[in-house]
């Protein structure tokens, strides 16, 4: 049966389960849902991100899982909204994405709080356990890094429970390339 925009029922059924899955990443990223994010991404995934002022590059479900872990650990605040998905199919099993993130990350080590927006492009596989994110890469349409307002009182921090602590964090700068003038990328 076809739907009047063209879609099967399966496609529609389809659509939903990969705007779930985008959605379970952003839940996971800002919870500290290690286990339930490994299981989002395909064994090969590849990961490209170009921030402000960095650039990482990932190969791999276990990396992408060591890199978040590291990165949105129990220091830090984040949060990840993705907006207005457009997904298409370029095959029954694989499907392509573009999200509209708009994220914080208050990082009271390093006393920064950066907001920003980017857009990412993503690439969907269909697996016996249900479609992946197989490729993911985002492109900032704006960051703005700030230091933490001294006024700023943190209320309630629940990566502070739920993130990795100091002693079981990675070093992720073998995945990142930092760049001081992001202009030129």
């Amino acid at each position: 049966m076809r739907i009047a925009m063209g879609y099967t029922l399966e496609q529609l059924s389809d659509l939903e389960e990969i705007r779930q899955l985008k959605a379970r990443y952003f839940r996971c990223i800002d919870t500290g849902n290690e286990a339930e994010l490994a299981t989002l991404f395909t064994d090969d995934v590849t990961i490209d991100l170009k921030g402000g002022g960095y650039r990482l590059q990932v190969s791999g479900r276990d990396e992408m899982v060591e890199f978040i872990g590291s990165s949105f650990n129990s220091d830090v605040v984040a949060m990840h909204h993705g907006h207005t998905p457009e997904i298409a199919f370029s095959s029954p099993d694989e499907a392509r994405g573009t999200w509209y993130l708009q994220d914080r990350f208050i990082d009271p080590v390093r006393n920064t709080d950066t907001v920003g927006s980017s857009l990412y492009y993503d690439t969907y596989r269909r697996t016996p356990d249900g479609w992946k994110i197989a490729a993911s890469e985002y492109e900032r349409v704006y960051e703005a890094v700030t230091p933490i307002d001294p006024a700023m009182s943190i209320t309630a921090h629940l990566l502070a429970r739920t993130g990795r602590p100091p002693e079981r964090r990675a070093d992720t700068s073998r995945w990142l390339t930092w760049h001081e003038d992001a202009t030129n990328d």
